[in-house]
């Protein structure tokens, strides 16, 4: 099995605004190995959180290759995209993205329903809701629950699909100093515990700090290994 879980080659990403060309992403490549707590760190406006929508099939590179568990990402169908996202990757916003008419248990639900998984899933969801400590809000929505509540139910959402990698961009930036640093903990020991692969977009230092290896990219492109 390739220990690479994800590969990109010479990434380019450019939006038309206007007349101008704007280059979002400048010939990014890079491989993360299956396993790793991944950090991509840069000031806002770097194109941190383009690099991961890329690499969570979110959106298409104008130029360059993505390969997501050996798989070439650019010769898929947006239906096999779409599929690819469902099996193979998690997504934890900074927002939270909850869907505030549903229950903590049924956000998690919901991907469930959306990659047409067999099984028990009531199992699945209250064994994700226990993994983040939630157990006992399964039937609160996220207006009754606190932003780092709500950031749980969020980290237990990506992962009950048993995926390959974990995006979280920002994941801490709307969360107090403690609570930040709670969800970060949370993260790093289900990361050890799963070996689910995580990849950060961030700025936040304690991230960087908990990470196995970090990249900074500045103007879109990437520069000096951090560590």
């Amino acid at each position: 099995m390739n220990n690479r879980v994800v590969e990109t080659h010479d990434l380019f990403k450019q939006y038309r605004m206007g007349k101008t060309t704007v280059e979002a992403i400048r010939g990014v490549s890079l491989a993360v190995a299956r396993g790793e707590f991944f950090a991509i760190a840069g000031p806002s406006g770097s194109g941190k959180t383009t690099l991961l929508n890329l690499i969570g099939c979110l959106d298409t590179p104008s130029s360059g290759e993505i390969e997501i568990d050996g798989e070439a990402v650019g010769q898929l169908s947006s239906g096999a995209r779409a599929d690819l996202r469902a099996r193979k990757i998690g997504f934890i916003f900074q927002t939270f993205n909850l869907i505030p008419v549903l229950t903590a248990y049924e956000n998690v639900e919901y991907p469930l329903f959306l990659g047409r998984r067999t099984g028990d899933r009531r199992s699945q969801v209250e064994t994700a809701l226990a993994q983040v400590g939630l157990a006992d809000r399964a039937r609160h929505r996220p207006t009754e629950l606190s932003g780092g509540q709500q950031q749980r139910v969020a980290v237990a959402r990506a992962l009950v699909t048993d995926p390959s990698i974990v995006l979280a961009d920002e994941p801490t930036a709307n969360l107090d100093s403690k609570t930040g640093h709670e969800i970060i903990e949370l993260m790093h020991r289900l990361n050890r515990e799963r070996g689910t692969t995580f990849i950060f977009s961030t700025h936040d230092p304690r991230i960087m700090k908990a990470a196995d290896r970090v990249v900074e990219i500045s103007d879109g492109q990437l520069l000096t290994r951090i560590c």
